[in-house]
């Protein structure tokens, strides 16, 4: 049984990710990674992922999360994160990863940071 529990909803375009329980080494982070790649391959390119539920992330969560970016991105897509938790925001702060990824405190902002860049783009 996992503890990670993936949902998503499409919100103007832009595929959410709503995460919950935990991303950390093992079976969880495997799962989130997997979910990503097959959201890419299915030519998903804006992906925000939520994160407001997320009880736990360790470092290999944040790998995960590393890889799941640099997948998206290689498409020619965008990966950003919503709804940290103190404890991610931490995480993020120390490992520098707040220099990769486009991070918004909640849902809409988020999303309508994907409308202005593809505008932008098109």
């Amino acid at each position: 049984m996992s503890d990670l529990t993936v949902s998503t909803h499409e919100e103007r375009g832009v595929i959410v990710v709503d995460l919950a329980g935990k991303i950390a080494l093992g079976e969880t982070s495997q799962q989130l990674h997997s979910e990503l790649r097959s959201m890419v391959e299915a030519g998903n390119k804006n992906i925000l992922i939520n994160l407001a539920n997320v009880k736990t992330i360790d470092s290999s969560g944040l790998g995960t999360l590393v890889a799941g970016y640099t997948t998206v991105e290689r498409a020619g897509g965008q990966l950003k994160l919503t709804s940290l938790s103190d404890k991610a925001s931490e995480l993020m702060t120390i490992t520098k990863l707040y220099t990769v990824f486009e991070v918004f405190d909640d849902e809409p902002a988020a999303v309508n940071s994907f409308t202005k860049a593809g505008e932008a783009a098109g």
